[in-house]
């Protein structure tokens, strides 16, 4: 389907096949929208890298994140949604119907648009988090916590996601111990001393992690964190000589002014370095993004954008809550929101207007 005039004119394409996305392709397809889902580079989202969900309602065994994702996505396909492999790289908005540009070359087109698109999380680049993300590595206390109750664990990080994350943390953990780059918090100073006031939580000043130890059949085993007395530890270490000979070795110390290693037992790693939405392909239009990349909504209990006919669900526009259970919920009153604006006369006289000039 590549050219924009060629391209079919969907009632609604939903971008983003996390909870939030899934959602609204249901509720989407049961009022015969007949919902077009692009599926982005990471189908399914976040929720696929936790291995058990425990909170979402309806699930009092829980539920594996893949599985949640692959059932919601058999349920919006038995009411008529249709999910392909596409990746936004750019979108018109300013007319209508509103095009979308996918990396692939091809354009769709649309009346009305849901941005599910989700946020992504930030890593910190330590060797074997790839490995073990959902298995003892994560990237929400709030989330997996409770899988970690009697464990000691770490939270990575200086500013208030990290705080929150460690102050939540002491209800299940046995210690949580905070390790940041330099030896002051980033975060707010309410947060940050209610964080060093707290029994519960202990600080690592100057340190990074630099090393996961474990398995995806034991979880997280230990670490290794590194630190140095000026912190930004792994910066030192990134600039200091190669090799490891005895000569090198003794060359690395002088140079970073002594790095020190450490391995910690540990039974969890909670990542709060905070969170990047996914809205890229929307810097330029008419939909409002916060100074954070999150989707500003109208206010009031909607999911209307900054403009008409664009909805947004989910984490790309929940700088707070990020939990499954309330992407599901925007995602279903994206829906709900779209289906209404496309029944008001203004839609479809935009629509038609449009395509009288695309069929001259």
């Amino acid at each position: 389907m590549n050219g924009d005039s060629n391209a079919p004119v969907r009632d609604v394409v939903i971008v983003g096949t996390g909870v939030a996305g899934l959602s609204a392709a249901v509720y989407a397809a049961r009022a015969d929208l007949e919902p077009l889902v692009l599926e982005g580079p990471e189908p399914g989202g976040q929720l696929t890298l936790t291995t058990d969900v425990e909170n979402f309602l309806g699930f009092p065994e829980g539920v594996g994140g893949m599985e949640l994702i692959q059932r919601g996505k058999e349920q919006a396909s038995r009411f008529g949604a249709e999910f392909v492999h596409g990746t936004v790289a750019d979108a018109t908005l300013d007319d209508r119907p509103f095009e979308l540009h996918l990396s692939n070359g091809e354009t769709r087109r649309t009346r009305a648009l849901i941005v599910a698109t989700g946020a992504s999380a930030r890593w910190v680049g330590a060797e074997g988090e790839a490995d073990l993300m959902g298995y003892g590595v994560s990237t929400c206390a709030t989330c997996d916590g409770a899988f970690h109750r009697g464990d000691d664990v770490l939270v990575i990080g200086g500013g208030d996601s990290a705080m929150e994350e460690a102050l939540f943390l002491t209800k299940f953990a046995d210690s949580v111990t905070v390790v940041h780059r330099r030896d002051e918090l980033r975060a707010s100073e309410v947060m940050a001393k209610r964080a060093r006031g707290h029994d519960g939580v202990s600080f690592r000043w100057n340190s990074e992690l630099l090393e996961i130890h474990g398995s995806k059949d034991e979880g997280v085993t230990g670490v290794t964190l590194i630190s140095h007395p000026d912190g930004y530890p792994r910066q030192k270490l990134e600039a200091s000589p190669t090799g490891d000979g005895p000569a090198d070795r003794a060359a690395k110390t002088r140079e970073t002014g002594g790095i020190e290693r450490e391995f910690l037992d540990v039974g969890g790693i909670f990542y709060g370095v905070g969170h990047v939405p996914n809205t890229d392909f929307l810097e330029g239009t008419a939909v409002e993004l916060a100074d954070t990349g999150h989707i500003e909504t109208q206010a009031g209990m909607t999911t209307e954008t900054t403009l008409d006919g664009v909805f947004a669900a989910g984490d790309v526009m929940d700088p707070d809550y990020r939990q499954a259970i309330t992407s599901a919920g925007t995602g279903s009153m994206a829906a709900l929101d779209a289906e209404d604006w496309l029944e008001q006369p203004a839609a479809s006289g935009s629509i038609a207007a449009s395509e009288a000039i695309a069929d001259d």
